[in-house]
């Protein structure tokens, strides 16, 4: 899963906390709010959009278990997280 990139890379640490600040450290899928457990998720796949890896928009804080719930159906939620994204990025 993290085959391709480097967790302790200091832009991969800062893209991070700067999503989950943005993001008040909550999952930000409708109906979770959990605070444990966290991921900053890349909206628009790692492997597929280079040129925004470490855009804020481009992430998304999510608890481990919607993460999961999630994976390999990333495309499904693109719209309603790029609007969160930005809804939050707002604020």
């Amino acid at each position: 899963m993290h085959r391709d990139r480097d967790l302790d890379d200091p832009v991969y640490k800062d893209w991070r906390k700067k999503v989950f600040n943005r993001d008040r450290y909550r999952c930000q899928m409708p109906g979770c709010g959990s605070k444990g457990k966290i991921n900053a998720h890349h909206i628009k796949r790692w492997a597929d959009a280079a040129n925004i890896r470490f855009d804020t928009l481009n992430g998304i804080t999510l608890c481990w278990s919607c993460h999961r719930k999630i994976t390999g159906d990333e495309l499904r939620y693109e719209g309603l997280f790029t609007q969160i994204a930005y809804e939050n990025e707002a604020k």
